[in-house]
């Protein structure tokens, strides 16, 4: 997307095909399907709790490495942290740039589910973009007084709510324009039959976070690439702010695990560059990628698939760092 004005300057679909050669899809899977967006969805739960003033980027909690969700009753569930640990001092900051599920849900749950049912709402999740694609999906937010359970919390580290890649890049670039909201746009513009080119109007818009929260949230997002989830996505001499997501996908059995004990994973990075001034956002998502590699992960995965598509960005618009801009310095 051009983080300004939300045009969709590329969309692809692909697949390996029986064969093993990788083919571009008839479909366009980044608007048709929705997915639970996983550890992405941490950026709006975090940015909530900070624009509501809750916490601050230095606000600090004793997140345990496991936590029992409802212990005794029937809705039990135990939730881990990606690795494990005892009971750890964490900043706001930190839980983010290391995307802590328990420390998330513990930041989170200050402002409370429905809370931030309104901010993921306002950030685009549960409605169609107004893209007008056929077959478009608008993934799914239910009400906040409609989640049972661990999903009161799950809900906010990207599980219990589903979105379509297209949503999901659209709400990242809400905080790369300043905390503003702005549609995606596939039609730049239309030729009347007098041969009269009108510009199409530009998409919804409306303010999400506050500016001031938008910059705590980039510098946050910038320090995940830098030396958090995110590295495989740094491009040399140019800054870049993103977030990883590893999501487990729902089997048939209704569950995240196979009858025969494995997992199926949806791996996704979107970021946004210049990350002080930013240009482009993209996002970038592997279905299934192999659930016995390291490269299973958003930031294994996808995020090195972004790393080489931003520089092509770089080059083909003319994308230039500010004189104090030099990336991820060692």
């Amino acid at each position: 997307l051009d983080t300004h004005t939300g045009e969709i300057l590329a969309v692809s679909s692909a697949r390996r095909n029986d064969a093993g050669f990788a083919e571009i899809t008839s479909g366009n899977l980044a608007a048709v399907e929705a997915h639970e967006p996983g550890s992405v969805a941490k950026v709006f739960s975090v940015a909530a709790t900070i624009d509501s003033g809750a916490a601050t980027e230095q606000s600090s909690y004793q997140v345990p490495g496991v936590y029992v969700f409802d212990p005794g009753t029937k809705f039990e569930k135990t939730i881990k942290d990606a690795y494990p640990h005892e009971v750890e001092a964490m900043t706001l900051h930190d839980i983010l740039v290391h995307s802590s599920n328990i420390g998330t849900m513990m930041a989170a749950s200050v402002i409370g589910v429905d809370r931030l049912h309104d901010y993921l709402q306002s950030f685009g999740f549960g409605r169609m973009t107004g893209l007008e694609y056929p077959g478009e999906s608008a993934g799914s937010l239910r009400s906040a007084n409609k989640l049972r359970g661990s999903e009161k919390a799950t809900i906010a580290y990207g599980y219990g709510f589903s979105s379509t890649s297209l949503q999901l890049v659209a709400a990242v670039n809400t905080v790369a324009n300043g905390g503003v909201y702005v549609a995606p746009r596939l039609v730049k513009s239309t030729i009347d039959e007098r041969g009269v080119q009108w510009d199409a109007p530009m998409g919804e818009t409306h303010r999400v976070v506050s500016e001031s929260t938008a910059r705590t949230m980039t510098h946050i997002l910038t320090d995940v690439v830098c030396q958090g989830t995110g590295t495989r996505a740094q491009v040399t001499g140019i800054s870049v702010a993103g977030k990883t997501g590893t999501g487990y996908k729902t089997q048939d059995n209704g569950t995240y695990i196979n009858d025969d004990g494995t997992r199926a994973y949806f791996a996704t990075f979107v970021g946004y560059l210049p990350a002080d001034r930013p240009r482009v956002t993209i996002l970038v998502s592997i279905d299934e990628p192999s659930p016995s590699s390291r490269d299973r992960f958003g930031g294994t995965a996808a995020a090195p698939v972004f790393a080489a598509i931003a520089k092509v960005a770089i080059q083909e618009l003319s994308i230039e760092p500010s004189a104090d801009d030099h990336g991820c310095v060692k």
